[in-house]
């Protein structure tokens, strides 16, 4: 070729052979692509209203599905699908796949631990494809498509190889589809800060429970202790008519209204406070959890003294709990119910924790029911402030003697 050509003294490959060589390309990818095993996850075999869900989380699964068809028709930048185990990131990953490879475009799916294993794989000295043509092949890919990203062995080598590979398709803005159940905060910080780029990647967040536990109540948290209570509810609250005065048989009957409104709206807070025990607040409590339970909302229920406990317990080096996690996961619960909030340690580090966590909840307007025993004005006043903001609390005071240690209603005597 002339010198003025701008491949002049470089080594270029035979038009007469090129084809033979791209062949040989996509038969190496196809090597490591696991879609043979994902054929059937396509687009039209996807359930985008899930089973059972909410409304709410029939739209968000419904919109990750629309996102994935567009990127699909139309590759530019990257795609984060983001969400639990089994919540349908993979199949609409692989569905990316199937239809670009149906529209005649080539696409490299796997799992971020296999791709890794294929790596390695490539510097034994039986390998067909050595290491660096395996690596080049992998980054340069038309679409590179990394299921469960942290699933993998987070060696040093590991890590610098995934991004090697994300840092090369990031400046060259390469299509990349990535599916993660971790939080972007736990993935290593020079990948995450690629993946939050908001002139390349579209991060979409599946709130779908786990598609293969269809029927399995799965929105309650390890935390809660909701099931304890699960004989707790409306219908079985026992508003004692016959039993007290007039002036208590209203008082009881307000705090059941209360309770059942609150359940359905679900907004700003509600405590319920006593003076003593055993007088229906935790019934309450509960009732208004099992009731938004069984429409299929998330709720947390747990015991303050629980609460601290499960929190400190994140501090130990067995835990398999960050601290940080854990907390987020209280803090920012869609619906929390602290019971018997009082008779938790005093320390100043507790007292630190529910001050962070009110006020959270305070200031997002987070739905939270609290109950009490112990008088308003010995709670923290940091505390006791928002609890008694008429603007976004409604404050009950439950003025009914204990069931435990009440008269028992009359009852009439069966006829022989």
């Amino acid at each position: 070729m002339p010198p003025i050509d701008p491949r002049f003294g470089r080594a270029v490959a035979c038009t007469c052979r090129a084809a033979e060589q791209e062949v040989a390309r996509i038969d190496g990818l196809m090597q490591i692509s696991q879609l043979g095993a994902l054929q059937n996850c396509t687009f039209d075999t996807f359930l985008s209203d899930g089973h059972g869900l909410t409304p709410g989380k029939q739209l968000n699964l419904k919109t990750a599905y629309e996102r994935a068809v567009a990127y699909a028709k139309n590759p530019e930048g990257w795609l984060v699908l983001k969400g639990g185990y089994g919540s349908g990131k993979t199949h609409l990953a692989a569905a990316i796949a199937n239809q670009r490879i149906g529209m005649g475009h080539s696409a490299l799916f796997v799992s971020t631990p296999d791709l890794l294993d294929h790596l390695r794989s490539a510097f034994s000295p039986n390998a067909v494809t050595g290491y660096d043509q395996r690596f080049e092949q992998i980054r340069n890919t038309k679409m590179l498509i990394l299921d469960d990203l942290g699933a993998q062995s987070n060696s040093d080598w590991a890590q610098e190889k995934l991004y090697q590979i994300f840092n090369h398709r990031y400046n060259n803005r390469l299509p990349t589809v990535v599916t993660t159940n971790l939080e972007l905060e736990e993935i290593e910080i020079r990948i995450q800060s690629r993946m939050v780029d908001p002139g390349l990647v579209q991060i979409v967040h599946i709130a779908a429970p786990d598609f293969r536990r269809a029927g399995v109540d799965q929105e309650q948290s390890d935390l809660s202790s909701l099931s304890l209570h699960s004989d707790k509810t409306f219908d079985s609250f026992n508003l004692r008519e016959r039993e007290l005065p007039r002036g208590q048989a209203t008082n009881i009957r307000n705090a059941y209204d209360t309770a059942r409104e609150f359940a359905e709206d679900r907004t700003d807070w509600l405590v319920f406070n006593s003076v003593g025990y055993g007088n229906g607040k935790t019934h309450l409590a509960a009732a208004i959890a099992n009731h938004v339970n069984n429409l299929g909302e998330p709720v947390l229920f747990i015991l303050v003294p629980d609460l601290l406990d499960h929190l400190r317990a994140t501090f130990n080096p067995a835990s398999g709990m960050r601290y940080d996690k854990r907390f987020d996961e209280v803090k920012k619960a869609p619906l929390l119910v602290l019971d018997d909030l009082g008779t938790e340690s005093a320390t100043a580090w507790a007292r630190e924790k529910l001050y962070q966590l009110f006020n959270y909840r305070y200031n997002a307007r987070l739905p939270t029911v609290i109950t009490t025993a112990t008088p308003i004005d010995e709670i923290d006043p940091r505390l006791a402030t928002r609890m008694l903001d008429g603007s976004r609390c409604t404050f009950f005071l439950l003025e009914v003697p204990s069931y435990r240690g009440g008269v028992k209603p009359k009852r009439s005597r069966k006829r022989k």
